[in-house]
């Protein structure tokens, strides 16, 4: 997250998963594989910034239209 835009959502692995459409367990295995950047951590917190999930879903539409 760039500290500029202090002011970003943070997503919890409950909420990315629901915009994506996919289960808590299959946000945890895109992380795995690569496909979702790592969490930011707060203590034993997880939190994906709204900026790298969006990004993600970007460059899987750049990849479906390659």
């Amino acid at each position: 997250m760039d500290a500029t835009n202090s002011n970003e959502r943070l997503l919890t692995d409950k909420e990315v998963g629901a915009l994506l459409g996919i289960s808590r367990a299959s946000v945890w295995n895109r992380v795995k594989d690569g496909t979702i950047q790592k969490p930011l951590k707060f203590g034993r917190s997880s939190r994906f910034p709204q900026s790298d999930i969006l990004g993600s879903i970007d460059a899987a539409k750049q990849q479906r239209a390659a």
